[in-house]
């Protein structure tokens, strides 16, 4: 059961599971998958609402492991295979003195995976350090190094998510290395639980411990035991609006800046449309998480039927309220929020 594979923890079988534990099984496998109509790429599955019928096709598993680095007088170059877990990778990052990715710590899910939806956290994202993947393209069945300009990487989104088609083999970094000032803090909520000034050099040994225990109080950190961890995370994007529309809303609502437009705060227009903390459709195992209003769970037993359905929810009733459309994050697979 794909349920078994995704940190929601819902979806039914596939009609074939693959296993990729090297580079060269990776390309075999996405190749051969490739032969079907319906193929899928899974990594830590992290970012994934599976239907409760499954996929039928044929799914690769990515399990590929291996970190290589090179080092200058500038810093380092670090190239990662596509298995690697995300959170284990950044660790890595820190116990060797690379800086970077420390702000990142504790986001669930590959390596591989991270420069699909363009990863970010406490005001960082990953393409302030990526510098090119290495990519298995399905159209042309070529492998090949993409820089990371070539992506069109924005706010949780890159080619990579909307029309270019194949497998992540690879990913490089370009990373600093620690000076005794440390990393500038870019958040202001990440400073201020720090309790230093935005922009503030703190050791990134200190930025990764700070930015866990935050995540972990709202429920980002997998926890078998904690149920408000058996989410996709985020389940909607930030909406971008156009400065008009955003001067229409609430004086009070959060917004900041987004080129021409206006990014807005999905959790603040979710709360204050009255979805609060915890609510679940009557009858369903599938609620808000009690700690993070962003985060749809599953509280044990809950079907992607009725994820889908708290979704909806979520959705119809922020439209109605405030006018402002909701898109969810993870990838959905199967007719379920149509």
């Amino acid at each position: 059961m794909l349920a078994d594979l995704t940190t929601l923890r819902v979806g039914g079988p596939s009609a074939r599971l693959l296993t990729a534990t090297t580079t060269d099984e990776l390309v075999e496998h996405a190749t051969a998958a490739w032969e079907d109509d319906a193929w899928l790429v899974l990594g830590g599955g992290s970012n994934l609402l599976v239907a409760d019928d499954g996929f039928d096709g044929t799914v690769v598993l990515v399990r590929t492991r291996g970190v290589e680095h090179e080092t200058d007088a500038d810093g380092v170059t670090v190239r990662v295979a596509a298995g690697e877990p995300w959170d284990a990778f950044v660790a890595t990052t820190v116990e060797h003195g690379w800086t970077g990715l420390e702000a990142l710590s504790g986001i669930p899910g590959t390596v591989g995976a991270a420069p699909v939806q363009n990863i970010g956290a406490y005001g960082v994202e990953l393409s302030d350090v990526l510098t090119r993947i290495e990519f298995l393209d399905a159209a042309t069945g070529e492998r090949a190094w993409v820089p990371a300009a070539e992506l069109a990487l924005g706010y949780r989104t890159s080619t990579l998510k909307h029309g270019r088609r194949g497998v992540v083999l690879t990913v490089e970094f370009r990373l600093g290395t620690v000076s005794e000032a440390g990393v500038p803090v870019r958040y202001a909520q990440l400073a201020g639980s720090l309790g230093v000034d935005l922009g503030s050099s703190v050791a990134p040994e200190t930025v990764r411990s700070e930015v866990l225990r935050l995540r972990g109080s709202k429920g980002m950190v997998l926890d078998a035991e904690d149920h408000d961890t058996w989410s996709a995370g985020s389940f909607f994007t930030n909406p971008i609006v156009s400065a008009g529309f955003a001067e229409t809303l609430p004086a009070e609502a959060p917004r900041w800046p987004a080129g021409d437009d206006v990014k807005l705060s999905a959790a603040w227009l979710i709360e204050r449309s009255g979805v609060h903390r915890g609510y679940a459709v009557p009858g369903s195992r599938a609620a808000i998480s009690s700690k993070h209003t962003l985060a749809l769970t599953n509280r044990g037993g809950a079907t992607a039927a009725q994820v889908a359905e708290l979704a909806r929810y979520v959705q119809v009733t922020v439209l109605n309220r405030f006018g402002v459309s909701l898109v969810p994050e993870p990838v959905v697979v199967g007719d379920l929020l149509a």
